[in-house]
């Protein structure tokens, strides 16, 4: 017999809270086993708060859903029963949701001339797009500023993807052919660890964490990020998992590698002036070299291949390298802006140091 759900926020077994009546539905149901409980009217649900959120891209319940419903995709938290990833309510949901935030990005974040599609136009349109620029950053913060505590913030922050780093973009794999296909696979072979899984990025991240006397458990933070950390992460995802975004999710790694190598260098530099030794910064001195090599990849191989093969793919390329731009530039101003203040970056300060 099929149970009833419940919205109670104490009747689930996630690490983490409900941010709205959306997420709190989502997570009962999903506290259960597929089969059990009727998945009820989710989609009425979604469509409602979206109607009320006055910015879904910042907006608690509406990210948390959509993390929660990738989430069952990548099999990254164990409370999730696998028979629930293609369930069809929930997947009708995540088309809702996913409707609304992709038009939000479109709106939002600045569209770049589209170059002529070949491998050495795309290369230097995407070069001259991540360029770096003068001005406050997180990562020149870090290198020369930033206490203890607020490298530790930053972690948590970036614990939302990189303790699973490489994942979206890896389901563009099968989607690509060609040139495009085999460059990506170059970069995500060195993504995880070229066969050495302790030179998997994700688990040298784990190591920087522990370090810092953090959680390394995937999902230890989700509590106290803020909607816009978990936005960023969900781009990737929307990128990722559909196949009609392939272009995008192409040009946000290339984006993602070409604005890599230079931050890791301040971040490393940063957690040495902290005090840290190599345990520590191995993760963003890994980086300083492993993604001056991948930025080359990305950016001729990977993107400019994709484009020469399908040239009507070209706006989405440079959409999804906007896209991981502003994010970035939305995360770290969420960060900065805190701490300019004197204050935490996080939902709740009290919680992210228990």
């Amino acid at each position: 017999m099929k149970t009833t759900i419940t919205t109670d926020v104490t009747m689930h077994p996630f690490s983490f809270a409900p941010r709205g009546q959306l997420s709190a539905h989502l997570m009962a149901i999903l506290a259960e086993e597929p089969g059990s409980t009727e998945a009820g009217d989710v989609v009425g649900r979604a469509e409602r708060a979206l109607a009320e959120a006055p910015d879904v891209i910042r907006d608690d319940d509406v990210q948390l859903t959509l993390f929660l419903l990738y989430a069952s995709h990548y099999g990254s938290l164990d409370v999730i029963d696998a028979g629930w990833e293609w369930h069809p309510m929930l997947i009708a949901t995540r088309g809702v949701l996913e409707r609304t935030f992709e038009a939000a990005l479109r709106e939002r974040v600045p569209m770049p001339a589209a170059p002529m599609p070949t491998r050495d136009e795309v290369a230097r349109a995407l070069f001259a797009l991540t360029a770096p620029t003068p001005g406050p950053s997180v990562a020149r913060f870090i290198a020369k500023k930033a206490t203890v505590e607020q490298a530790r913030e930053l972690l948590m922050h970036r614990s939302v993807y990189t303790l699973r780093e490489a994942d979206p973009h890896s389901w563009a794999i099968p989607r690509l052919t060609g040139l495009a296909k085999a460059a990506l696979v170059e970069i995500q072979s060195d993504e995880y660890g070229g066969g050495d899984v302790s030179r998997m990025h994700s688990r040298i991240f784990a190591q920087t964490v522990r370090g810092l006397g953090l959680d390394d458990t995937y999902g230890a933070y989700v509590d106290v990020v803020p909607a816009v950390t978990l936005a960023s992460l969900n781009t990737m995802s929307l990128f990722g998992l559909n196949r009609r975004l392939r272009g995008a999710i192409v040009g946000h790694l290339a984006a993602f590698e070409m604005t890599s190598s230079l931050p890791s260098r301040m971040y490393a530099d940063g957690f040495r002036r902290l005090g840290f030794g190599p345990d520590v910064t191995w993760y963003f001195d890994e980086h300083v070299e492993a993604d001056a090599v991948h930025e080359q990849i990305a950016g001729r191989d990977l993107a400019g291949g994709l484009a020469v093969d399908s040239p009507d793919l070209l706006p989405d390329i440079m959409f999804g390298a906007a896209a991981c731009l502003a994010l970035d530039g939305w995360v770290g101003d969420e960060m900065l802006n805190a701490w300019d203040a004197g204050h935490s970056s996080l939902r709740d300060a009290e919680t992210a140091n228990r």
